[in-house]
């Protein structure tokens, strides 16, 4: 359960290695959060992703187990058997789904299967681990399931419709889920940063009103406590991208990639 200060005492985190997930967990610990579980594929960065929350856990004086679990977006027929043994370990108060891949526009519309495996990716291994955790998050009764969507979701661009489409539909798959578990105890929240300077965006331009992986954490953890349906990162794109969803399609294409 959520402690005095709002915060989830053991947090699941699918996506172990995202640096906006790590950020996060970081803010949670300093908030009493006691349980960790990082869920990826087994490897070195999965290591240590884990020994640097133990280590800055340590530093702080605080007691935390950080524990690592085998999870591949891309195997759904494993999602169930992987993220119940998690569950029944302990009641998990906030699952953070944040794996996702950007792929490469320019080469993927010429390589069907290369975008196959950003939807499969973004998407399908999503939903799929989405309804997994919500549905052991429904039987506990309460707990929080925050989702990384992106603003790229909200219309189709020229420069990243292939990303954009796998994320605009990850994000009305999260809305609905969130009215169908209305009333279970669960809190749903879709997190729709922009631009984020990270691993995965770097060597590419920044587009205006660029971020970091610490102010999407900040707005996360924001929104958790106050139990947010939606959260924009940063907050000024709402209002953009309410101009940009009806902007005319003659002149919409035409904004710069």
């Amino acid at each position: 359960m959520k402690d005095a200060f709002g915060s989830p005492q053991s947090v699941l985190v699918l996506g172990g290695t995202s640096e906006i997930a790590l950020a996060t967990v970081r803010r949670f610990l300093a908030r009493r959060t006691r349980t960790v579980w990082l869920a990826g594929r087994p490897g070195p960065r999965l290591d240590a992703a884990a020994a640097g929350l133990r280590d800055e856990a340590a530093a702080h004086g605080a007691q935390v187990g950080v524990r690592t679990v085998p999870f591949d977006a891309l195997a759904p027929e494993t999602h169930e058997e992987v993220l119940e043994k998690v569950f029944a370990e302990g009641d998990i108060d906030l699952v953070l789904v944040a794996f996702g891949v950007l792929g490469d526009q320019t080469a993927d519309e010429h390589d069907p299967m290369a975008a196959v495996h950003v939807t499969r990716t973004n998407y399908t291994g999503a939903v799929s681990a989405g309804l997994v955790c919500a549905n052991a998050l429904r039987a506990q009764g309460h707990g929080s399931l925050v989702v990384l969507s992106s603003v790229a979701g909200e219309r189709a661009r020229r420069a990243n419709f292939i990303y954009g489409s796998s994320k605009a539909g990850l994000d009305t798959f999260t809305q609905g889920l969130g009215d169908a578990l209305h009333g279970s105890g669960v809190h749903v929240l879709v997190v729709r940063p922009g631009f984020v300077h990270t691993r995965m965006t770097e060597g590419r331009p920044p587009a205006p009103l660029a971020t970091t992986p610490g102010a999407v954490a900040d707005a996360i953890a924001h929104g958790v406590r106050r139990r947010a349906r939606t959260v924009w990162v940063p907050a000024a794109l709402g209002p953009v991208m309410s101009v940009l969803r009806h902007l005319p399609r003659p002149l919409f294409r035409r904004l710069p990639g």
